[in-house]
């Protein structure tokens, strides 16, 4: 065993009680990998957090403008008679109970719509029939009996005529949106096991490296509670530091490509801007990240001492 002077024995209890100024631990902070691991575990979660909200965002704001919106398109080579069939068609869904508002899109909105796909001049071609469209929106939410109903009364006044729920043009979109949610969601999950493993790695090496010290507080009457304290909150002041880098480095990048997208102007794109509530959630990102640090230490090293000693 070895043989300790009575100045060992105090400066090792001043360690296990924290009495004193030196440490179980000798590490500078932010001087070893760990405070940066944690650093860029939290920009990234970060990073990951926030495509998750604006998803979310996206497809409430979408859902909720669409989910009372109707479009009939009136599918009719002749020009005359596609103007007199939209006419008709907006004329008995303002009639319809439940219709709030219906009006025919002009011809110049919807060369507009469909100019990025066929392009100007083929927009104004008249060789190439483009549909007539009514716009209208319903008091509710529109189901397939709602329109079905729809259908069948326009068809009266409008063969020609196709009624859809502007919900419906947007379901494959809608699909993509969740799944990219549950993409951030697992990312977010698979960012906090890393960050686990790397505090679990870091605190098995400083148990390692430090196991004469840990059998000497021992055998001071130190606990197992005690030692894991002083694990804690070493990791918990690197984390803190890591935790505050790694969350301002993500909200530079966030909010970069933030302004990037809003650059496109799209309406879907801009619909998923960062609300407060948004930016309050990330904030706390980095204090899960803390709290998870010094959990899973303390729990490593108690762990550990009970399989060491």
């Amino acid at each position: 065993m070895m043989r300790l002077l009575p100045a060992s024995f105090a400066q090792h209890w001043r360690s296990l009680t924290g009495l004193g100024d030196s440490e179980l631990i000798p590490q500078a902070r932010l001087s070893g990998p760990t405070p940066w691991v944690i650093a860029i575990m939290v920009a990234l979660t970060v990073i990951a957090a926030a495509a998750g909200l604006s998803f979310s965002n996206t497809a409430r704001s979408a859902s909720d403008e669409l989910a009372g919106g109707v479009t009939v398109q009136v599918i009719e080579a002749n020009a005359e008679l596609r103007a007199r069939q939209a006419e008709a068609a907006a004329q008995r869904l303002r009639r319809t109970p439940g219709v709030e508002e219906a009006h025919v899109v002009s011809g110049d909105e919807v060369e507009r719509l469909i100019e990025p796909w066929l392009g100007a001049r083929v927009a104004g071609d008249d060789a190439i029939p483009v549909p007539a469209l009514v716009d209208a929106r319903l008091s509710g939410t529109v189901d397939a009996e709602v329109l079905g109903a729809l259908r069948r009364s326009v068809r009266e006044v409008a063969p020609s005529a196709r009624v859809d729920a502007q919900s419906s043009w947007l379901r494959p979109v809608f699909g993509a949106i969740e799944s990219l949610q549950w993409l951030s969601l697992a990312l977010v999950g698979l960012l906090a096991f890393a960050m686990s493993a790397a505090v679990l790695l870091a605190v098995r090496t400083a148990l390692g490296t430090n196991r004469d010290t840990i059998e000497i507080v021992h055998l001071l009457g130190g606990t197992d509670v005690q030692i894991a304290r002083i694990f804690q909150r070493s990791i918990g002041f690197e984390a803190v530091g890591g935790g505050a880098l790694g969350l301002g480095v993500g909200t530079v990048v966030v909010l970069f490509l933030g302004r990037r997208f809003a650059d496109l102007g799209a309406g879907l794109v801009s619909s998923g801007a960062l609300g407060w509530l948004d930016w309050i959630l990330l904030a706390l990102i980095p204090v899960a990240g803390v709290g998870l640090a010094m959990l899973t230490a303390r729990i490593t090293v108690l762990r550990t001492l009970r399989k060491m000693l």
